[in-house]
């Protein structure tokens, strides 16, 4: 691959795209547990919750796609198994179909556990002057806090 020269040393690249590596691990798990919950969730919230976690999943779609080009941009492959996701992912996976409030606090969980990665990331991508990353890592938090947020108002 060509030299690199975006104004960040390689070290610092490397050290940015392994924390966005767990982003995307956790973003992809996220979403992977969102668009399951999707198809399973049943009982009286059954067309609110399916309906809003389709929005939570499309909107998932897109942040992997960018969190992964992030990663690209900075020279490092991008993870895209499974097994590379489940080794570097920080959420608990649900083998079961819970029931929906159960899966409102799962995912009220696993958004929390994005915006603790986020906040790691974040440091790290400041610390290297990495503005590109930082405002990606700032975006992503912001939402995920949000996301946290509406899904908590729904437990009360």
């Amino acid at each position: 691959m060509t030299e690199i020269n975006i104004g960040i040393n390689e070290q610092d690249r490397q050290t940015v795209a392994a924390h966005l590596k767990r982003l995307l691990a956790d973003s992809y798990t996220l979403y992977l547990q969102t668009h399951n919950f999707h198809w399973n969730v049943t009982g009286k919230q059954f067309r609110d919750l399916h309906l809003m976690f389709e929005e939570h999943y499309n909107e998932l779609s897109i942040a992997v796609d960018d969190i992964a080009e992030r990663i690209r941009t900075l020279g490092s492959p991008a993870p895209g198994t499974y097994k590379a996701f489940a080794e570097l992912s920080s959420i608990q996976e649900v083998e079961e179909v819970p029931k929906s409030d159960a899966m409102i606090s799962i995912l009220n969980r696993s958004h929390e556990t994005v915006v603790r990665t986020c906040r790691e990331a974040l440091k790290v991508a400041q610390d290297a002057d990495d503005e590109s990353s930082a405002a990606l890592i700032s975006d992503r938090m912001r939402i995920h806090e949000k996301t946290a947020w509406m899904l908590r108002a729904l437990l009360d």
